[in-house]
């Protein structure tokens, strides 16, 4: 497995990082769970991700409870604030108030003294950028975190935070974005500011949900047991790129990669990874054998003949808009 800095700072991540979004806590079982995190080990994933809003808190229990027994230096846990963890008006956003209960509840429920990265799950308008990101240094400062992160931040809301940090002594070293073959949102102008500002990607979702597995065949219900049948909020994830325009061109992709001797997810995970902003690409799975299939793009170059006719193809499924960065107005 390759590992890769976490921006400009000195921390390494493996170049596919696990995460549990949507399964740990909802779609599988404890069991499942842990037999997952132990394969992604054993494919020499290091880096998992996860927020305390994922299953209603569940996931953070699930990836604490799977990496028990695990030497904690070994493996860089990452976790996020901003959407509800509760009903409360403050169990939401990027106040003083909420990050500082939040960063606890975390730690409580991952089973562990520290995170190695605490990312702002959102920008929050609500929250003068100021206090969140001096709530932010003293989460680190407190060695409860050793990095900070953003997560789908505009160009400016990045630039902006990036400063204060280091007028706090802190390093805002990632930020995570959707990103892949399909969603190229990113590129003409996250991923220029970030270069510049030492800030690495950590992308979501470069699989577009499952999508660019091929598994999922346009003019036909999708298959039993895959994200787009999950009623615990699987299917709203895939739902918009279940695309018969889409799926039909995600299919022409499906020869191309097994004539250069690879799935379709590995090339699709390999073309993320030739972007030298991106320190690492999060996979899901609720199978084993799904993690040792997608860490294989870890060690894959891309023919740039492929990648050229791979562009070809999607062109124009491609989502490239930059203003179609997921912000939130408004808190949730």
């Amino acid at each position: 497995m390759e590992h890769r800095h976490l921006g400009g700072s000195g921390m390494l991540v493996s170049a596919i990082a696990y995460g549990n979004w949507v399964t740990h806590g909802s779609q599988v079982d404890q069991d499942a769970a842990t037999a997952c995190v132990r394969a992604a080990l054993d494919a020499g994933i290091t880096t998992f991700d996860t927020a305390d809003v994922y299953a209603e808190s569940r996931a953070e229990e699930a990836l604490g409870a799977a990496l028990k027994g695990v030497r904690r230096e070994d493996v860089e846990i990452c976790t996020k604030v901003y959407f509800p963890t509760g009903p409360g008006k403050n169990d939401r956003g990027l106040s003083r108030k909420h990050i500082m209960e939040s960063i606890n509840g975390s730690l409580r429920r991952l089973g562990t003294n520290y995170v190695d990265l605490y990312q702002a799950h959102r920008y929050d308008y609500a929250t003068p950028l100021e206090e969140t990101m001096e709530a932010l240094a003293d989460v680190v400062h407190a060695g409860k975190a050793h990095y900070i992160g953003v997560s789908e931040w505009k160009p400016q809301e990045i630039r902006a935070a990036a400063q204060l940090a280091r007028e706090l002594k802190i390093r805002l070293v990632s930020n995570q974005p959707q990103y892949s073959l399909l969603w190229r949102v990113i590129e003409p102008e996250i991923v220029p500011v970030c270069q510049e500002l030492g800030i690495g990607q950590i992308v979501w979702s470069p699989l577009a949900q499952g999508v660019l597995t091929g598994k999922y065949k346009p003019g036909a219900q999708p298959p039993s047991g895959s994200r787009g049948t999950d009623t615990n909020g699987g299917s709203d994830a895939v739902a918009g790129w279940l695309r018969d325009e889409v799926l039909a061109r995600v299919q022409e992709l499906v020869p191309l990669a097994a004539e250069a001797g690879m799935s379709l997810a590995t090339l699709s995970l390999a073309w993320v990874l030739r972007n030298t902003n991106v320190s690492a690409a999060i996979v899901g799975a609720s199978r084993p054998e799904q993690i040792a299939e997608n860490a294989k793009a870890a060690d894959v170059t891309l023919d740039d003949a492929l990648v050229k006719r791979v562009d070809e193809i999607l062109d124009p499924v491609i989502e490239r808009d930059p203003e179609r960065i997921d912000v939130f107005a408004k808190r949730p």
